[in-house]
């Protein structure tokens, strides 16, 4: 049923909102709002979302796509969007009303930005409308005050959602945790490969997308999918990306095989817009060809800072990590221990010990892409063996964080990890010489959303016990699933939950809980009982 979309704004909202229905930063590029030719068919089939939270604000997202598998349907036309914010999920109270236009310049769609006007820790529902079709409608949470620590936080993060490998049937799960208040995405949102060709749902456009219509088209199949778009509609997101939303393990402009750089650059420019216009974030992360400002902060008062990090668009390429035996130190190539590589870059890695030092935040939470902490992946206990493409391929940037991190002390410092397709906890050495030195944080790997598929080794979870390689390994499972977290000012407490994914559907399991307390370096097993 529409609703009442009368342009015209109650004296109440006025007044409630200081005279203005919505703070809205629209930019010059948005294309003015007018009213469109009408559609062919309903335009609202990917769903809505919402993201990057404050005290006061959000970011609300669509994209009008009556054809989504055929660049939208929509063409050249630009059409009206209006939106709605309101107090109760039946629009009763409502709080804020805007309007903007969604044009072909951003394959038509919406990041509309309320910059004010909303309460700290509050629930909200909101939807939009365009030419009389209304979209479903999505509710979102607003972080505390900034300089307040809250009672509690519980969120999820999650990563590495390939279309091809089953369904998403860990959103549905996470969907029926209704006291979530944010989910972090960690990267691999789409896959830009062909993926799996014997898998139950083929990608779209078949094989690997390179060009902009491409990487529209490939968002536009996995935003299709209802789970997801029920995830979404539930919570607010904080996002960051990894490899596969541009090209399988590429570290900034360099490609495998190698490409010529301004192929490179093209290509990037396609898949970074294609990324922004289908995420609910802000215009001011908008690309500039090539380049997208990614690595940011996103607060839950004082309770929990977030470093959401970018470990792809700055670092040095991959080594080769083929060396003879008696070369290595330590088990790593001599490349891998270069003090000139990076992962993070000199910027981003200056940015975040600052905000790591001037952090008054409880817990410090680096949202990361790739394994941080050290893991001896020879089978051979003679010799040792590291990833290229990990923090292990960076040996010498890693360290200056570890260092930092013991000398200043930063709050609890915790990482949160996506990318490697399996549960794993990690207390972080202080050094990559030592395993078994005192932690001085703990990483928390969350696995695939469906990447590689329930597999054959359905059962296969790990309780690290006496592994003598790998001492500050903990516990480790290889299924399907996402992570939630329930921090308090004392403690951090993570779930590992996993699902079957050769349904839409299934009934997720939770295989291991782990505890952080405030002050206390390591992480402690509670469930099951050891």
């Amino acid at each position: 049923m529409i609703g009442n979309w009368d342009t015209r704004i109650s004296r109440r909202t006025l007044l409630r909102t200081g005279g203005a229905a919505a703070v809205v930063l629209y930019g010059s590029a948005i294309p003015t709002a007018r009213a469109g030719p009408g559609f062919a068919d309903y335009p609202f089939k990917l769903g809505v979302a919402s993201g990057e939270p404050t005290p006061n604000g959000i970011v609300l997202w669509t994209r009008l796509a009556p054809d989504p598998l055929n660049g939208g349907g929509l063409g050249d036309a630009t059409y009206r969007v209006r939106f709605e914010v309101a107090n109760d999920p039946s629009f009763l109270d409502i709080l804020h009303r805007g309007e903007t236009g969604a044009g072909p310049e951003e394959a038509h769609t919406v990041h509309a930005e309320i910059t004010g006007g909303l309460k700290p820790e509050h629930e909200y529902w909101y939807r939009f409308e365009s030419e009389g079709h209304e979209s479903p409608v999505g509710r979102f949470r607003t972080a505390p005050r900034y300089g307040t620590v809250p009672e509690r936080l519980k969120f999820a993060f999650v990563s590495c959602q390939n279309y091809t490998y089953g369904y998403f049937s860990a959103f549905n799960d996470l969907v029926g945790q209704d006291d979530v208040d944010l989910v972090v995405h960690l990267g691999d949102y789409i896959y830009e490969g062909p993926g799996l060709l014997s898998g139950p749902r083929a990608h779209a456009p078949a094989g690997t997308v390179r060009t902009l219509a491409a990487y529209r088209t490939r968002h536009a199949q996995y935003k299709t999918d209802e789970s997801l778009q029920a995830a979404h509609q539930a919570y607010a997101w904080v996002m960051t990306w990894d490899d596969h939303e541009f090209a399988n393990n590429y570290a900034d402009l360099n490609l495998e095989p190698e490409q010529p750089l301004e192929t490179a650059k093209q290509r990037r420019a396609a898949a970074y817009l294609a990324y922004w216009e289908h995420s609910p974030l802000p215009r001011s992360r908008k690309p500039v060809n090539q380049n997208m400002p990614m690595y940011r902060r996103s607060s839950w008062g004082d309770l929990v800072l977030f470093h959401v990090l970018d470990t792809r668009q700055h670092r040095s390429d991959q080594i080769d990590n083929t060396c003879p035996v008696p070369q290595r130190q330590f088990g790593y190539c001599p490349p891998a221990l270069d003090p000139e590589r990076a992962i993070l870059g000199a910027e981003q890695r200056a940015w975040l010990l600052e905000g790591l030092d001037s952090s008054t935040a409880r817990w410090n939470v680096l949202a990361n892409q790739v394994r941080f902490a050290p893991l001896d992946q020879n089978e051979n206990p003679t010799i040792k063996g590291f990833g290229p493409d990990n923090w292990d391929g960076y040996v010498a940037d890693r360290q200056r964080v570890l260092d930092f991190m013991r000398e200043q002390k930063p709050a609890n410092p915790i990482v949160i990890t996506g990318d490697a397709h399996v549960h794993s906890v990690r207390n972080v050495p202080p050094s990559f010489q030592n395993f078994d030195g005192t932690p001085v944080a703990v990483e928390f790997m969350g696995t695939s959303i469906s990447t590689d598929g329930d597999g054959t080794a359905a059962d296969r979870v790990l309780h690290f016990r006496d592994d003598t390689e790998n001492p500050h390994r903990l516990f480790q499972c290889d299924r399907r699933g996402y992570v939630t977290v329930d921090v308090t000012p004392e403690t951090w407490q993570a779930d590992f939950h996993t699902v079957t994914v050769a349904t839409p559907t299934s009934v997720g399991e939770t295989v291991a809980s782990f505890v952080v307390e405030d002050g206390v370096p390591g992480a402690t097993q509670i469930f099951p009982q050891v």
